[in-house]
């Protein structure tokens, strides 16, 4: 099986950067899909109010899919489809190896592998009478088999959809709630390093320009699903020693307000409600004892 490394993907898939602050108030697009009694709201299409910055595939009628199981379903996808793994070995510097053969521990692959990107509808006449689009639903089952494939994995470790989607709408909730206090010390425990890194120098802007903001979610969320599942995995010789990423998409009823220094109200408004939607990734290791859904990375919407 060919690998690709760590170093070389890195340079290809960053944590998205964090955008310049726009107005909260103003963008505003339907969505009504899966929403109920929120079309008097406008979508915000900002990354985040506090931000400085099942899709389904068809088959031709005849064609079967078989998917082995056991041991040989990892071979079927790897090889069989094109999937392969992020691989990369870590070691520790000579002289700590001469010492006492210190173990380093990975913590976080530090990108996002395969960021997600919204895919244009093609017609059906298109999709299956021309070549490019044989090639894109061909394209298209591949992506959905590598979450499939993934998913898949996380429930052998006891996942439910239902529990993680709580878990996923509390850590959205508490991340944000942190961005506008600017409480950078608990950040650190929500969030991946490259994350955090973004979001501390995130905050430093921000309280360059305003004194003080108001951010507030109305629970429960509106809506969330899963946009992609990826696995990456760290070494070579051990295929259970895998990263998981889930791409979500968050729709939530929020209330923001930012002050100056003298108290007065610069932007937004406490009293209205706006629905915000938002692309995040979490990460979680399969591999480390304990181990939680950190933030790895916020997708531009």
């Amino acid at each position: 099986m060919n690998f690709i490394t760590l170093r070389s993907l890195q340079t290809l898939y960053r944590t998205p950067k964090i955008r310049p602050f726009t107005s909260p108030i103003g963008s505003s697009a339907n969505y009504s899909c899966g929403i109920t009694n929120v079309s008097q709201l406008g979508i915000q299409k900002t990354s985040s109010f506090l931000s400085n910055s099942h899709s389904a595939f068809s088959l031709a009628r005849g064609h079967k899919m078989i998917i082995c199981s056991a041991a040989a379903e990892f071979s079927v996808f790897s090889h069989g489809i094109g999937i392969r793994l992020v691989t990369t070995q870590v070691k520790a510097p000579p002289q700590a190896r001469q010492k006492i053969g210190l173990k380093v521990t990975m913590l976080s692959p530090g990108f996002i592998y395969e960021p997600y990107s919204p895919r244009q509808q093609l017609p059906f006449w298109q999709r299956w009478f021309t070549r490019s689009g044989w090639k894109r639903t061909k394209d298209d089952i591949i992506l959905e088999l590598k979450s499939a494939y993934a998913i898949a994995k996380l429930r052998k470790k006891g996942y439910s959809k239902k529990k993680f989607y709580e878990e996923a709408a509390n850590l959205y909730r508490e991340i944000n709630t942190l961005i506008a206090n600017g409480d950078k010390t608990s950040l650190r425990k929500a969030v991946t390093e490259n994350m955090y890194s973004a979001l501390k120098n995130e905050i430093k802007l921000r309280e360059s320009k305003w004194s003080k903001v108001y951010w507030e979610m109305i629970v429960p969320v509106v809506k969330i699903r899963t946009l992609r599942a990826r696995l990456i995995g760290v070494d070579r010789s051990d295929l259970e020693k895998v990263f998981v990423q889930l791409t979500l998409e968050i729709l939530a009823k929020q209330k923001f307000e930012a002050y100056n220094s003298e108290g007065a109200v610069v932007a937004g408004d406490k009293s209205k409600e706006v629905l915000v939607r938002d692309i995040w990734v979490f990460e979680k290791s399969l591999f480390h004892e304990g181990a939680f859904w950190r933030l790895c990375g916020r997708i531009p919407t």
